[in-house]
């Protein structure tokens, strides 16, 4: 498996293709749970070994003379696995701070001797978006990138999920249409280096075949508190077993009281 395809899992949950499900869409509040300047910092792990660091920073941005949020997702290796096979992975989304829905969707990836850029326009008044490979692809009015994914779950009331519901968003990312479903799976405990955290616990429908052998390959965990941010991923794999999680983290909208003491 090459690095590519690890890197943009760890990043973004994988794109899940399984619609078999009863699904819903949820709302999210009006009034975001992060603000400028927020940053997280991840540490990723193929088994014991350390190999790659993951951040995602909000800054400050304008559109049509609006005020508007700029995440930047950066994926990179580290240590011994970066002198085998270097992966340095920006994702970039600018998006409206009351509805979530972005504008703009970059893609910047260099591994290895690879190389892809991506520029994403979403047309919001029509439905649509112009990619700089694909040109226009017709999309559902309410249509994700996968950066912009974080940040709108994160809005969802998940006090009030059902166990087993079923969240359905679309998302437009690499040049493709993808259905994003994610399994609400209730609250729990869990355990990282950090420290240890009460945790809403999802699990993406990620696709059974050469990489995952069940639809529930995929487990992450955002802080039961109001931030909601990403505490850790889980992803057991054909081939083995990854980790990200949590290591820091800094300017967070409200304390975060998930993290038990």
């Amino acid at each position: 498996m090459n690095s590519k395809f690890k890197i943009q899992i760890l990043l973004f949950f994988l794109f899940p293709l399984i619609t078999s499900f009863n699904t819903v869409q949820r709302s999210i509040s009006p009034t975001p749970n992060f603000v400028v300047g927020e940053k997280l910092t991840f540490r990723i792990r193929y088994g014991v070994i350390t190999g790659g660091e993951l951040t995602s920073v909000l800054q400050r941005s304008r559109h049509q003379g609006q005020e508007i949020y700029h995440a930047v997702l950066t994926g990179r290796t580290t240590g011994a696995v970066e002198r085998i096979f270097r992966v340095f992975d920006v994702y970039e989304t600018f998006f409206n701070p009351t509805t979530n829905m972005p504008y703009r969707s970059i893609a910047n990836i260099r591994e290895g001797n690879y190389r892809f850029f991506n520029d994403v326009t979403f047309h919001r008044q029509g439905s649509f978006v112009t990619c700089q490979h694909q040109g226009r692809v017709d999309v559902p009015e309410n249509t994700l990138d996968m950066a912009a994914v974080l940040f709108y779950v994160r809005r969802i009331d998940m006090t009030r999920l059902r166990v087993n519901e079923v969240i359905e968003l679309d998302t437009y990312f690499g040049r493709k249409l993808f259905p994003f479903q994610v399994i609400y799976k209730g609250r729990e405990t869990i355990s990282i280096s950090s420290g240890t955290f009460e945790g809403f616990k999802f699990m993406p429908v990620t696709e059974v075949g050469r990489a995952f052998s069940s639809e529930d390959g995929m487990t992450v965990w955002f802080s039961a508190d109001q931030n909601k941010i990403p505490v850790s991923i889980r992803i057991n794999m054909r081939v083995g077993s990854f980790r990200s999680d949590l290591i820091s983290f800094e300017n967070l909208k409200y304390p975060l009281t998930a993290k038990i003491k």
